[in-house]
């Protein structure tokens, strides 16, 4: 091995053998440490091959993870130094990783080529929580390819002093529900009754921080009685959002529907520390027509999508 391959190998062994100490010490590895650990790996790699553009590195890697596999475990083998590597390519400045991701989260996420898809899929991570399954469920139904607003080549990870989300961030187009029924035998009623039901555990789908206030959400005024097909409250947005489910194509009268009932949670459910309610329509198909000219800010419209399971 010559001199300067030997001294960043020689650097490698010193990083694991003070995480892998450390994680025989603490019954519970701290995460940060870990990633750390990982990226500077990754660096001492690439600066090993001679930087990120080297042809050089395959047989290195080889050699390497003969070497340190044999040390110190399966997890510094060939495809996992490959992806230490690839994270420093990926995130070359050590500030911007986020420690509320495991390495399980990361690896997913090596491959997406798009840094705002990247991104995306990270924050909804630190927004929502979401363990590595879910995360991998996230990717795997497109959620980014999905999102109903039209920016998406700006998206940042969220730095939580600052980062202020807003209803067009959150909802996606279409909705994914799947399914082990005959969707097709049902009659128009048992349709409607049924995907809302999915609706109701569909929370990540919508977007984040949505928490249900109620499923047929009643609303006595006057000697009026209204039902709301679902209304949550966003903690995120600090407002509630009333849900309606239309199965065909949206009307004008279903909007005017929808601001009604906007309207009506205003005045007679919501706070005064609350912001003004949203209202989201969920159609079949969308009408463009409707879209353009009877929308506003306070509505959205979004179409779903039954999927066989």
């Amino acid at each position: 091995m010559q001199l300067k391959e030997k001294e960043y190998y020689n650097e490698i062994t010193n990083i694991i053998e003070s995480v892998e100490i450390n994680s025989r010490v603490r019954q519970l590895q701290d995460n940060g440490e870990k990633l750390q650990a990982y990226w500077n790996i990754g660096r001492l790699i690439v600066e090993a091959q001679g930087g990120k553009r080297a042809s050089y590195g395959d047989d290195l890697i080889k050699k390497w993870s003969y070497m340190l596999s044999s040390k110190y475990g399966n997890k510094y083998g060939k495809t996992n130094l490959k992806n230490m590597r690839q994270f420093y390519v990926l995130f070359p400045k050590s500030r911007t990783l986020c420690d509320k991701l495991l390495w399980s989260h990361y690896r997913y996420l090596l491959p997406i080529k798009n840094e705002n898809e990247r991104n995306y899929y990270i924050n909804q991570v630190i927004l929502n929580n979401l363990s590595v399954r879910e995360l991998r469920n996230e990717i795997k139904n497109k959620a980014f390819n999905r999102l109903s607003y039209a920016d998406k080549e700006n998206i940042k990870i969220i730095n939580n002093k600052d980062y202020n989300l807003t209803i067009e961030d959150m909802i996606k187009d279409p909705i994914l529900i799947k399914t082990n029924k005959e969707i097709n035998k049902l009659n128009e009623k048992a349709l409607h009754k049924y995907i809302i039901e999915m609706l109701e555990h569909k929370f990540l789908e919508l977007g984040t921080g949505f928490t249900l206030a109620g499923h047929e959400y009643k609303i006595n005024v006057e000697g009026h009685s209204y039902r709301l097909d679902l209304l949550f409250f966003n903690v995120k947005l600090n407002c509630y959002v009333v849900v309606e489910l239309k199965i065909k194509s949206v009307q004008y009268k279903d909007i005017e529907q929808v601001v009604f009932y906007t309207k009506l949670v205003d005045k007679y459910v919501k706070e005064n520390s609350n912001n003004k309610t949203i209202g989201v329509i969920i159609v079949r198909e969308y009408d463009t027509f409707m879209i353009k000219y009877t929308t506003s800010r306070d509505i959205i419209m979004t179409t779903y999508k039954m999927l066989k399971n």
